[in-house]
This record gives C-alpha cells, structure tokens and sequence, in this order.
C-alpha cells in the first residue's frame, strides 16, 4: 500500500512540476517555454538516476545507459510518431522548420554517439566502460555541445525553432510576472520532491522489475516513461494545434537536455565516488539507434511530414519495446 501512495506521489510531484514549467514557459514564450520544459523534466530525470545510483551503488552500473538510451526511442520514435499521427490525423500535412530540426538531430546524433556508441568500442578499459579521463572528455564535450545549441536556439538563430503557423499558435494568455515568480519557486519545490520520492520508491521499482522476470533495462524503460509522460503531452497538445515545430522543440530539445546534461552529472558522480558506468550499447540496441536516427533523419528532411512517416516512428517505437521484453 505504502508503495501505491510513494508512486501516486510522485506522478503527482511530476505533473506539479511540468505543470509549472508550462506557466513560467508561457510567460517567457518560445522557444524559451520550452527550454524550460524540457530542462525541468532533465532535472527530474537526472534526479532518479542519481537517486538510484547513490542507492544501490554498482549495482546500478547500466541504468545510466538504459535510461538515456530509453529516453532517446520513446522521444525520437514515440513521442515523434504519436504527435505526427495525431497531427497530421487533424491537419493531414504538417509544416515544420528544416533549420531548426536539423540542427537539433545533429547535436543529438553527435551525442548518442559520444555517450553511448564509442564506450563499446574503446579499448582502454574492457567492456562497455569509459577510463576515467574518457568519460570526463565525454562528459564535458556533451556539455559543450548541448550549451552550443542553446546558444543556438534562443540567441543566435532563435528564428529557425519558432512555429511556421503563427495563426496556429494559440497560446494562452501570458501569465503576470509575479505568478511566473510563483510557479518558477513551486517548480523548484516540485522538483525537489520528486527526487525525494524516487530515492524512496526505487528499490520498490527494482523488486517489481524482478517481481515479474523482466529484463533488468525495463527498469530505465520505467523511468524515462514516467518522466516524459508530461512532457509528451505537451508535445501532442501542440501538435493538435499544428505547431509541430513546438513538438519537435519539445520532444528532441528533452533528448538533448537528457544526454547534454545528464552525462556531464553522472560521470562527475563515477569519477568522484568510484562507481562503475556501462555506458556502450549492445549490438541489438546500437542497430536499433541507427535504424531510428536514420529515419528520423529522412522524416525531418522535406520539412513536412503525413500519418506515414507517423506510424513508421510508432513502429520502430513497438520493436523497441518488444525487444526490450523478448531480447
């Protein structure tokens, strides 16, 4: 029963926080709101993992891996697919900015890469693992790189991540600075819950994982879902309303924000304190990153997207989760 209350608690804390979020996002507008979003559900995100780190020591040596790399399939294949067909369901061809999509698939294939291909192909140290000076190299050059495209998207080339239908973008009425205030300080409360609640809940999370014979990567599965279940919202509200470009600010901006700052967090936490870090991805899980990057690739391409490119994403979404189950 305790664990019910824990887990309805902290569903409860998530939505509070990107609840808030979305206020201070309306005020500051785009695409500062949704920075905001999706460097608060990092915030969270890093939050569990370290919780869970600190909790159970080495024996969550490949949770770091199988949450960023959980989170990248449900964002580029998931989240991607469902706003596409729910979009394009309502307004049959979506329009979205090439510029801005573009540059954000780059950054992230340049770090999925870095973070979790190089590490199984390394040879300092055996197995999956970075040496200690290569995972602070890929530590700081992800927070190089995720601190370049934020320069990017709202100094230099703000223009390339606003919406292509300004008659679509029917926000809400900006709320006064000093309710802005208010949820930007409820937000960090939020937040701070939340990482309180998941180092309580987390050894609940791995007894039901192994409860039900599951493979051990489900439990990073169960993060990155809890996680971007707001956000993901979010990200099908805007799509209904045509502002696919506001989706794909959201969806691949929180992937970004998960690996640029995520691993920078982590592997300070590993080098510091000694834990093990199995950041390489097996050939299975390499081959379906590929495959989802490359497709990704060609629906963010022509700058319009239909319910096809949609369902492909969703696709690739299912064999993700079915092979995560029957590997």
């Amino acid at each position: 029963m305790l664990t019910f209350l824990l887990a309805a608690a902290l569903v409860g804390a998530v939505l509070f926080a990107v609840h808030h979020a979305e206020v201070v996002a309306l005020r500051v507008g785009e695409p500062f709101g949704t920075l905001v979003l999706a460097l608060a559900v990092t915030v969270i995100e890093s939050g569990l993992i370290l919780s869970v780190m600190l909790s159970q020591g080495p024996g969550a040596s490949t949770l770091v891996r199988d949450t960023v790399f959980a989170t990248v399939m449900i964002v580029c294949n998931g989240v991607v697919g469902a706003c596409l067909l729910a979009g394009a369901l309502r307004h049959h061809v979506l329009a979205f900015r090439v510029e801005g999509t573009s540059q954000a698939l780059s950054v992230l294939a340049a770090l999925v890469t870095l973070a979790l291909v190089l590490p199984s192909v390394t040879t300092t140290v055996p197995g999956p693992q970075y040496s200690a000076s290569q995972l602070a190299f890929a530590g700081a050059g992800s927070l190089v790189l995720y601190g370049v495209y934020v320069f990017v998207q709202t100094v230099r080339h703000r223009d390339y991540f606003l919406p292509v239908n300004a008659a679509g973008d029917a926000h809400a009425r900006p709320p006064s600075a000093r309710r802005a205030w208010t949820s930007f300080a409820l937000l960090v409360v939020a937040l701070g819950a939340t990482i309180g609640l998941a180092k309580l809940l987390s050894p609940s999370i791995r007894s039901g994982v192994d409860a039900l014979a599951a493979p051990p990567v489900v439990v990073g599965i169960a993060i990155a879902l809890l996680v971007l279940l707001p956000e993901t919202i979010a990200a099908l509200r805007a799509a209904l309303c045509n502002r696919m470009q506001t989706s794909f600010n959201l969806a691949l901006g929180s992937a970004l924000a998960t690996i640029g700052l995520t691993i920078p967090a982590v592997a300070a936490l590993s080098i510091a304190l000694g834990l093990p870090l199995e950041l390489g991805l097996t050939a299975k899980e390499t081959v379906l990153l590929a495959l989802t990057l490359l497709v990704t690739t060609l629906t963010l391409a022509g700058g319009s997207a239909t319910v096809l490119q949609g369902a492909v994403h969703l696709v690739l979404f299912a064999a993700f989760l079915f092979l995560a189950f029957v590997p």
